[in-house]
């Protein structure tokens, strides 16, 4: 026979001291029937949390449809051109403000920077600097710049040129005959890159420097003559940047062609498509029955969401009727987007404007119908989907207050049920007490009997 005294809740039970049964076990168990109902709610509690996960994840990709939608929906997306150049040694990109077309130049030259070279020193350590450890850089610009060399030697102007700040970089090339030459380069290019480097008193460094002056680029476009202090030309042309390879020889012709990037929209295009059919197939899985595990998705009885997917393939047909399979978009019979890339290309070479229109805000298009879908599903304050996830949040908050309420009231159950044993128990022992009496008085009322006789 099992039996133990225990506190608890501030009730002292007696497990089975008299009776001899296990109440604590029984207690345990008739808790659990009582705990079912706190029980359900729990597991409503987890499922709702699922669903408010899987509505997230579906708000965020109709957030991000929402975006890539818009953007196709400019008119001036679709504007995209690619530009090539008949030289490898000349590079060209085209901007949006570029139109098709074609340019022909011919490079005069290219941007060089200004250089100073100067009369050799026997080593690195050789004295350079004269009256001071100081020296003057005059830019073209009239600014002028004191540095100083620390010890004036050769190796001292040299750090002290690349440490920054002069907008020069100084090098040594060690010649023949083991002197070593000071060479001194603006970083910038072009003819306003002229500087002078001098002791700080105004005399000539090293004995004075050779001078190979920078010169700006030059183009010859049409008889004109344009110039750019890099390499770099942007403004000669609509949206159009032509840069120059250093190497680019004077005198080189090139031909630079602007067409429309058909690529790029097909592209663009077939992204949209592809997108709209993820948030299409995570719809399904959110809500579809599954014939084999018989069961339906955790938002089948979600009607907000079938309500945003019947939205969404609504927007494929326009509300003048026209059909978007000239463009290549079409629905097949598992309601998702097709796309043929082929027959999009053909449209936009045949007609860019008309299968711009077909998409655009300018005529309420493809990606604008769609973008105005997504964005009514995935507003932050007032879209179809938040309003679901802001209320099933509003239903686990009432579970969990439930939760909350069902802890204080098996509590109470609990100490009930404790008491009612342990009073079973204690009437029990008194009732065996008085049984022991009751045979004690008998054995002796017998056994006086006995003696007696």
């Amino acid at each position: 026979m099992a039996s133990s005294i225990s506190t608890s809740t501030g009730t002292t039970s007696v497990s089975g001291l008299v009776s001899g049964l296990d109440t604590s076990s029984i207690i345990s168990q008739l808790m659990q029937v009582e705990a079912q109902t706190q029980t359900n709610l729990k597991s409503k509690v987890t499922t709702e949390q699922s669903n408010v996960k899987s509505l997230q994840d579906l708000n965020s990709a109709f957030a991000a449809l929402a975006t890539q939608a818009a953007t196709l929906a400019k008119p001036t997306s679709w504007n995209p051109v690619s530009a090539t150049s008949s030289s490898t040694l000349v590079g060209v990109t085209a901007g949006p403000a570029a139109t098709t077309g074609q340019l022909s130049f011919t490079v005069g030259n290219v941007a060089t920077a200004h250089q100073l070279r100067f009369t050799g020193t026997a080593a690195l350590s050789s004295a350079v600097t004269t009256g001071s450890t100081q020296v003057t850089i005059d830019h073209l610009d009239g600014t002028t710049q004191d540095i100083d060399t620390g010890d004036g030697t050769m190796q001292g102007l040299i750090n002290a040129i690349n440490a920054g700040g002069t907008g020069l970089k100084a090098s040594t090339v060690k010649l023949d005959d083991g002197t070593y030459r000071l060479q001194v380069t603006s970083v910038a290019t072009g003819a306003a890159s002229d500087f002078t480097l001098t002791n700080t008193d105004g005399s000539d460094l090293l004995g004075g420097a050779s001078v190979t002056a920078g010169v700006d680029a030059a183009l010859t476009i049409n008889g004109d003559t344009v110039h750019s202090a890099s390499n770099t030309f942007t403004g000669v042309a609509n949206g159009l940047s032509i840069t120059l390879d250093p190497s680019v020889a004077a005198g080189t012709a090139v031909t630079v062609k602007v067409a429309q990037d058909t690529t790029s929209m097909t592209s663009q295009v077939k992204s949209l498509v592809d997108a709209i059919n993820a948030a299409l197939t995570k719809m399904d899985g959110l809500t579809d029955y599954d014939a084999t595990t018989k069961t339906s998705g955790p938002l089948a009885s979600d009607g907000s969401v079938r309500s945003i997917a019947n939205s969404l393939l609504d927007a494929v047909y326009p509300t003048d009727g026209t059909s978007l399979a000239g463009v290549g978009i079409q629905l097949d019979r598992y309601g998702k987007l097709t796309f043929d890339p082929d027959a999009f290309t053909a449209a936009y070479n045949a007609d860019p404007a008309g299968t711009a229109a077909k998409f655009t805000t300018t005529a309420g298009g493809f990606a604008d119908r769609v973008q105005k879908v997504a964005k009514s599903a995935s507003d932050p304050i007032s879209g179809t989907i938040t309003n679901s996830i802001n209320g099933r949040n509003s239903t686990i908050k009432q579970l969990q207050d439930s939760i909350t309420d069902w802890d204080t009231r098996l509590a109470l159950r609990q100490d009930t049920l404790t008491k009612q044993f342990t009073a079973m128990e204690t009437a029990l022992q008194q009732l065996q007490s008085q049984q022991n009496w009751l045979t004690s008085q008998l054995s002796s009322l017998s056994a006086n009997n006995s003696s007696g006789s």
